[in-house]
């Protein structure tokens, strides 16, 4: 585990790191601390029914989260799938190459606030505990790393935007709908006018 001056430095795509602690995953998969490249994050995007991002948009992802992490999976009867679990991810190079098919990350202050965020899954993958074991990583990531309340003050607010089939896998893992009280709100900026 790193420090927690260290939770607000991302992992270089090209280089991740494994995390001990990894929760239980079907054979195959692997979680890695860290960001996909571009292009596979561009792809796991749209292939899991997230908006369609550019890659302008996504280049900056990775320096600016607090921190992420993504699922390789590698066929259990590939010749070297005992070997590629350790090492670093290729984007689909051969059919024995680790595949990224699952990623999650986290927007925050480091403080008090986090926002989950990029949560997807490639469509062939899902149905598999991929989403619920990344969200509980991440999740376990804030706990480790975020600073306690003290005194009365409270600890870690943890926010997500949540679609319809992700609603079910968010409830399960404790998150609560905050409407009425409080309902989320966006501006969608086009840059039409520019």
């Amino acid at each position: 585990m790193t420090n927690s001056s260290e939770a607000s430095q991302p992992a270089p795509a090209s280089t991740p790191s494994l995390l001990p602690e990894e929760p239980a995953l079907p054979k195959g998969y692997t979680l890695h601390s860290g960001y996909p490249p571009v292009p596979d994050y561009l792809h796991l995007r749209a292939a899991a029914g997230l908006s369609p991002k550019t890659p302008a948009q996504a280049a900056p992802v990775a320096r600016n989260s607090w921190y992420g992490c993504y699922v390789t999976y590698t066929p259990p009867d590939s010749p070297d799938s005992e070997t590629t679990a350790s090492a670093s991810p290729a984007s689909n190079s051969s059919s024995s190459s680790p595949t990224i098919v699952a990623m999650g990350r986290i927007i925050a202050d480091g403080g008090w606030y986090f926002h989950v965020t990029d949560m997807a899954v490639l469509p062939a993958h899902q149905r598999r505990g991929l989403g619920g074991a990344v969200l509980r990583h991440l999740l376990a990531r804030i706990r480790t790393h975020a600073p306690r309340g003290e005194g009365g003050v409270g600890g870690a607010y943890v926010t997500l935007f949540a679609d319809a089939p992700g609603r079910r896998l968010y409830a399960r893992n404790g998150f609560v709908e905050t409407a009425p009280g409080q309902v989320g709100m966006m501006m969608p900026m086009g840059w039409e006018g520019r």
